[in-house]
């Protein structure tokens, strides 16, 4: 699965950066966030692939709930899509915006890929197994290397999110006794706490599922885990949410150590 997984993601990361360097124009979706071409062209080119391999599997794409495509997941296996994580550091022209794909079983992400297609770089999950490799400029997979999280440390370090830091997230550093914190964009956190240059990535504050499953499922492949605040973990397939829209996550915690 993982060889259609990174196909995928390296022919919409090719097309995202024809429209990054092209300079992209920005329309606004109902909830006031922002959308580009490259964000439309990338899901699309994501959903020929998974549809050519995987016609059974139902996917879940942030471009296609919101214009109303919502797949019935219930009780079975299914992919979260994210064409475009980050299109605010996208359009403000920084490096950290990723494509996201992973495959869910039994609410737990177990198969994914996180591309930075402006860095060069993706970080993939499969059979418990981690690893992160570069991509050429011919968008060609080379240098690929395992990673895992780092063990604990008495100086831990943090990755937030550098748009939406909150008196939560402040809360939970001082409570933690974390000092050291950096901001990065898109779900680059939780491969920064995979690759073990970093220990915790504190989330206070509104994300989807598609946000968060692909960085998930590299973490949790890479020894971490991902919680709620209370120690549970994270799911997914969450609908018929009372208190929020389907496939919204609570607040959570993506930890490095065991």
């Amino acid at each position: 699965m993982l060889d259609v997984l990174e196909r995928a993601a390296l022919k919409a990361g090719k097309a995202i950066l024809e429209v990054y360097n092209a300079g992209p124009n920005v329309e606004y979706k109902d909830d006031h966030s922002p959308v580009t071409e490259a964000d439309e062209r990338a899901e699309r080119i994501i959903l020929e692939e998974l549809a050519a391999a995987y016609p059974d599997i139902p996917v879940v794409a942030e471009e296609s709930v919101a214009a109303g495509h919502v797949p019935d997941v219930g009780g079975r296996s299914f992919f979260l899509v994210d064409p475009l994580d980050g299109t605010k550091e996208f359009i403000n022209r920084r490096s950290d915006f990723t494509v996201n794909i992973a495959l869910i079983e039994n609410q737990i992400p177990v198969a994914g890929i996180v591309y930075a297609p402006a860095r060069k770089i993706a970080y993939t999950a499969e059979n418990r197994t981690a690893a992160m490799f570069d991509v050429n400029d011919d968008f060609e997979a080379v240098n690929r290397r395992p990673i895992r999280c780092r063990g604990e440390s008495s100086a831990p370090v943090a990755v937030a999110s550098r748009l939406h830091n909150t008196p939560e997230t402040e809360a939970f550093l001082k409570e933690n006794a974390i000092a050291d914190c950096t901001s990065v964009g898109s779900s680059l956190k939780f491969c920064l706490v995979a690759e073990g240059l970093a220990d915790v990535y504190p989330r206070f504050g509104r994300t989807m599922e598609w946000d968060t499953a692909a960085g998930d499922a590299i973490l949790r492949a890479a020894g971490g885990r991902v919680t709620l605040p209370d120690g549970t973990p994270l799911t997914y397939g969450k609908t018929s949410q009372a208190h929020d829209s389907d496939f919204a996550n609570p607040n959570f915690v993506g930890w490095g150590s065991p």
